[in-house]
């Protein structure tokens, strides 16, 4: 049986499904790429940013070397959330914590996009194989005729009833992708979020540190 004779038979509700698998797959290729990018680039920039402004935080000039860097990489959260802070022009310690905080709140409806589309189509997908499952099952048995039990309409029914259960397969391979996905995402955002807090803390103590040291001298 082809594959468009399986569509076919699940029904209409085999539309609203395909077009979720669609949009599913757009966007698990866009996370997947977003992610990717994090991964491999972040964390050489953000050593190098660090190991250079370890060298002397008050320095004009490492200062300015450090925000180069940065901007070099302004595509990525991290690189933004650090120049929110270094971008400051002789700052407290305190507002250039304010700085770090404000920035990585505003990057997290970035790295968690799509969570509530993702978890949209984990629910209804199943629910939408369901529903063509019971409009199959109804259609199957109206054709059924009481006094024909056992005879070529009870085979029609059976036959309609195998149909019936392709949209339930669909709608639960569709959730099952996505679901799949989804999580790895929600690991990545999670394990995001502590690189966040790990590494604006330590810029956060080294300017405390240099700006402590200026104060005394």
């Amino acid at each position: 049986m082809s594959v468009l004779r399986l569509f076919c038979l699940g029904g209409v509700v085999m539309l609203p499904l395909l077009g979720f698998s669609i949009l599913a797959v757009a966007l698990i290729l866009e996370r997947i790429f977003f992610w990717q990018q994090i991964t491999i680039r972040q964390i050489r920039f953000v050593g190098e940013v660090l190991a250079l402004y370890r060298s002397n935080p008050q320095s004009g000039d490492v200062r300015a070397q450090a925000i180069a860097i940065l901007q070099q990489n302004a595509d990525l959260p991290m690189a933004r959330i650090f120049l929110a802070a270094l971008e400051l022009e002789k700052p407290t310690p305190e507002d250039f914590r304010l700085a770090l905080e404000s920035a990585a709140q505003a990057e997290l409806p970035l790295l968690k996009r799509f969570n509530t589309v993702f978890d949209t189509i984990i629910s209804l997908a199943p629910l939408l194989g369901l529903l063509g499952t019971v409009l199959g099952l109804i259609n199957s048995f109206a054709s059924l005729r009481l006094g024909d039990v056992g005879g070529t309409q009870t085979a029609d029914v059976t036959a309609g009833i195998s149909e019936a259960l392709i949209s339930t397969a669909f709608g639960l391979i569709v959730a099952i992708f996505t679901l799949l996905f989804a999580n790895t995402f929600r690991g990545l955002y999670r394990r995001q979020l502590a690189f966040i807090q790990q590494y604006g803390g330590q810029l956060e103590l080294l300017y405390r540190r240099g700006y402590e040291r200026s104060q005394l001298s």
